[in-house]
């Protein structure tokens, strides 16, 4: 039977123009080889383009959608951690440090772990680092100009719990050439309690009270080196008891030691160092009068078959933004920082401060040095000037130091030493 050929006609327009509801269902493959049937998405899941959902776009609450004509916050995984950074940052900024008389750092808060259980109450985790560029040029005509790494320090100040005891480990990775990388590690390790009212009794290896300077802190010296009496009798750890007072006219530092040094022998001998200080004008308005500072003290002991014997006295003035600092030393042998020697040595040395605004301080320091009395004519004679920039206190801060250095033996010498502390 042959169908009218208008009927095929119309038969087969009704087919094209009708959906496909034949065609085969498209599969998509998953990352680790997973089969995902697109008819199984989630209900809630709209196609990109689906023409019912138009006006539905528009409504950002109801379909979440950020209104990108204003700004957005990130919302990151790791917010928490870029919006840490940011804080800090800020903190940083915003950190003022006033006292330049005390060690400082700049994320002490930051750095410092609170614990609920334990013995430990807290521990502050800080490291400080010295560097500097000298340029030094002999009146021979040779110069020559070094980098230098002073200090590469790491500290753990703790704070047992009651608020009573206290603990200090500080690790020296500066680099050495004259001792093992292990013998220099460790050099503050100690516990210390304040039972005592105005009193600290301090047991371990800890640097003691030798000469004014010499006892002090790396990061509050005015100048890139110390002077010549402290550098020589001074600065080293030694493993001891000691106790230190500081009362309204007085403050001391008394304690008993082993003669060792850097760990490097297990007890050689015995060491007494014994520091005074007496503030006469403590009673009086600083602001006033100033603030006098008279001290002295001894270091005596026996290491192996050598003797030693260093004295020393300080005098120390301070009024308003000026500051003055004396001090003599004299030595019958001795167990410091040049290391173990039975000669005669003695120096001197004076050092002015004043301070040009709460940023800028300038330095000036005279300083002699015997190394031997026993041969004429060797005294080394140091003259310094510098600059202190403290963009943060002692915790960030530039120096420009010039020395000319007069040397009885050997050509005089001039050096510029452009250096910076940083204490995080």
């Amino acid at each position: 039977m042959r169908l009218p050929k208008r009927f095929l006609l119309i038969s087969l327009l009704l087919i094209l123009s009708s959906p496909l509801s034949f065609a085969e269902e498209e599969v998509l493959l998953e990352p680790e080889g997973l089969i995902r049937d697109e008819s199984i998405l989630d209900e809630n899941e709209a196609p990109l383009f689906d023409p019912q959902s138009q006006e539905k776009t528009n409504d950002n609450e109801e379909n979440d959608i950020p209104d990108i004509s204003k700004p957005q916050e990130l919302n990151y995984e790791h917010s928490k951690f870029y919006n840490a950074i940011s804080k800090t940052a800020k903190d940083f900024y915003e950190l003022e440090i006033d006292n330049t008389r005390i060690p400082s750092c700049l994320f002490k808060k930051q750095l410092t772990k609170t614990f609920e259980k334990g013995p430990v109450e807290s521990v502050h985790f800080w490291n400080g680092l010295q560097m500097s560029v000298n340029t030094e040029i002999s009146e021979e005509g040779s110069s020559g100009t070094k980098y230098k790494v002073g200090l590469i320090n790491t500290f753990f100040d703790g704070k047992f719990r009651g608020g009573k005891e206290n603990f200090r480990i500080m690790l020296d990775t500066t680099p050495q050439h004259d001792r093992s990388f292990m013998s220099h590690l460790f050099q503050d390790v100690y516990v210390d309690t304040r039972r005592i009212k105005n009193n600290r009794l301090l047991i371990g290896n800890s640097r003691p009270g030798v000469g004014y300077e010499g006892a002090g802190s790396s990061y509050i010296m005015p100048f890139a080196s110390r002077s010549q009496i402290a550098r020589n009798f001074g600065t080293v750890r030694k493993l001891g008891v000691r106790l230190i007072g500081n009362y309204k006219y007085a403050d001391y530092d008394v304690g008993g030691y082993s003669s060792q040094t850097y760990f490097t022998e297990f007890f050689p001998g015995a060491e007494v160092n014994s520091w005074v200080t007496f503030k006469p004008l403590a009673n009086l308005d600083s602001k006033k009068y100033g603030s006098l500072k008279i001290g002295g003290g001894i270091a005596t002991g026996k290491r192996n078959s050598t003797d030693f014997f260093v004295q020393s006295t300080y005098l120390g003035y301070e009024y308003k933004n000026f500051r003055i600092k004396a001090e003599y030393a004299n030595a019958d042998g001795s167990n410091g920082g040049s290391g173990l020697t039975d000669k005669k040595r003695q120096g001197w040395t004076v050092t002015l401060y004043y301070l040009i605004n709460k940023k800028l301080e300038a330095v000036l320091r005279y300083d002699e040095f015997d190394p031997d009395k026993k041969i004429s004519n060797n005294n080394i004679r140091e003259y310094s000037a510098g600059l202190n920039f403290y963009i943060k206190g002692q915790a960030l801060k530039l120096i420009l130091n010039y020395v000319f250095c007069q040397n009885q033996n050997a050509p005089d010498s001039h050096r510029i030493i452009l250096g910076t502390q940083i204490a995080l």
